[in-house]
């Protein structure tokens, strides 16, 4: 019951932090110079006053901000997210096309990160000042100091050029026809080189905050009182010392989902995928302001439903949480 009165709290207060983030970045967008219209004339060649004028008026354009900003906020609350005057379809149906491959894209890339950073994380605490120690370490620092476009770019000279084990981009085997498993097992092959040139990076993160807090947790009073009780020592690792130095790594994705998504446009131009991300860089060159305001709405929910996913896992895992709110 605490804990379903936390998630009831947590949206709540997610309603008005959306709203600033819609109502700023829609005022940002207005100081950018050029709108929808001038990219339009520009890719026609040009276009005669009459009819510029005329198209201003039917998107919209030829209102004052305070205006603008009011019928972009009626349209929202109508779950209405505008027309793409570049793509020619409504802002939802683009977005929904391109949202499925940022997702399995973030998904997957976190789901790596986090388990082999947890993993790494467990083994350098228990091996700390050893080689494996040393040698996770050092790989970590390595992982976090390098950009992931020069680990993508490598990874599609080695994989996909020298050695043609992986493909260079894209998401699938275009005119191959698969459907099925065999389309899962394409699309698989394909995500392997973005998945990795993504949770690299993070995966450090993670691999740090789980050996330090698996350091600090294996000094407690309460793991002493455990081995002091003839406890197998794996026991004590799993259920006494993980349960606890995981609780901040949880509270590290709901940080870090906005980042992940940021680093998804670098990785989508990378690799040509069809994704959320290189649609934002599209639609920044493009001009195309309802898609871009689309895509950072449609941004902002999905971090704030990561982290409201994170502060129940959270009161779930850590009983004291739910109690003290």
């Amino acid at each position: 019951m605490r804990v379903l009165q936390l998630a009831l709290r947590r949206l709540a207060a997610s309603v008005p932090t959306l709203f600033l983030i819609v109502v700023g970045l829609f005022l940002l967008l207005q100081l950018a110079p050029g709108d929808t219209v001038d990219a339009l004339v520009a890719q026609m060649g040009g276009g005669d006053p009459a009819m510029i004028a005329e198209m201003r008026r039917f998107y919209g354009l030829d209102a004052g901000v305070a205006t603008q900003l009011a019928n972009y906020l009626w349209r929202l609350v109508r779950f209405d997210l505008g027309f793409s005057a570049i793509y020619g379809k409504p802002v939802a149906a683009v977005i929904l096309e391109r949202l499925p491959t940022t997702l399995l894209l973030m998904g997957s890339a976190l789901a790596l990160a986090f388990a082999a950073g947890t993993a790494l994380g467990v083994i350098a605490a228990r091996r700390v000042n050893g080689w494996p120690d040393t040698l996770i370490s050092t790989l970590g620092l390595i992982f976090y100091a390098t950009p992931s476009f020069w680990f993508g770019l490598m990874g599609v000279v080695v994989f996909a050029v020298w050695l043609a084990w992986l493909p260079a981009g894209g998401l699938r085997e275009i005119g191959a026809g698969y459907a099925g498993l065999a389309l899962v097992l394409d699309m698989a092959r394909h995500l392997i080189l973005p998945t990795l040139t993504l949770a690299l990076g993070f995966l450090a993160v993670y691999l740090r905050i789980m050996r330090a807090s698996m350091l600090e947790v294996l000094n407690q009073d309460f793991v002493r009182t455990a081995r002091a009780k003839g406890v197998s020592e794996g026991k004590v690792v799993v259920r006494h010392v993980m349960r606890n130095a995981l609780l901040p790594m949880v509270t590290l994705i709901g940080l870090q989902a906005g980042t992940l998504l940021g680093g998804s446009v670098v990785v989508e131009s990378v690799f040509a995928l069809p994704g959320l991300g290189r649609l934002a860089y599209e639609s920044v060159v493009q001009r195309d302001l309802n898609m871009l305001l689309g895509i950072a709405f449609v941004s902002a929910i999905l971090v704030i439903v990561v982290n409201f996913t994170v502060d129940v896992l959270y009161a779930r895992l850590d009983p004291r949480i739910a109690a003290d709110s």
